[in-house]
């Protein structure tokens, strides 16, 4: 049981602040300079983008059910898989997995806001970027789990 009190998991935390401060960097950068980032012939008409905000819509639709189905199947295998991996490396996979799935909604309020839509759908598709990682943050139940399950599997040495 001393993994359970490894660097592993604070790692997990510092990766999912890094990527939270990249997602509020997003924000900013578009605050700070948005006639950087709206370059007039980036710009597309209003019919092309609400096409494109549908798209993106629709994708997030899907990835954060598919996220959720993702992290279940992965926290299984990391408790049931053979293997002399360490029980943190298992769950900092699963975690970066998941979060990387829920993370473009950010960088599609990035592109919708630079084909010329407003600072309202930035925030809205950052906004469900941060909701992805509030729901699949880094959890001591899940990790505990993983501990020990694979715990009960070890032969005693």
């Amino acid at each position: 049981m001393c993994e359970q009190k490894s660097p592993g998991f604070l790692s997990i935390w510092l990766v999912m602040a890094a990527m939270a401060v990249m997602l509020a960097g997003i924000v900013a950068l578009c605050l700070i300079w948005p006639g950087e980032i709206r370059q007039p012939d980036w710009q597309l008409p209003e019919s092309r983008r609400e096409f494109w905000r549908t798209v993106f819509y629709a994708l997030i639709i899907v990835l954060f059910p598919l996220s959720n189905l993702v992290r279940f199947v992965l926290l299984r295998l990391n408790q049931t898989m053979p293997g002399d991996d360490p029980s943190s490396k298992r769950y900092t996979s699963t975690v970066l997995i998941t979060l990387s799935m829920v993370e473009p909604a950010g960088v599609f309020g990035l592109l919708l806001f630079a084909w010329g839509d407003g600072l309202n759908t930035l925030y809205i598709f950052t906004g469900l970027a941060a909701l992805g990682f509030i729901i699949h943050r880094p959890k001591p139940d899940e990790y505990r789990s993983i501990l020990e399950a694979r715990a009960a599997i070890k032969p005693p040495a």
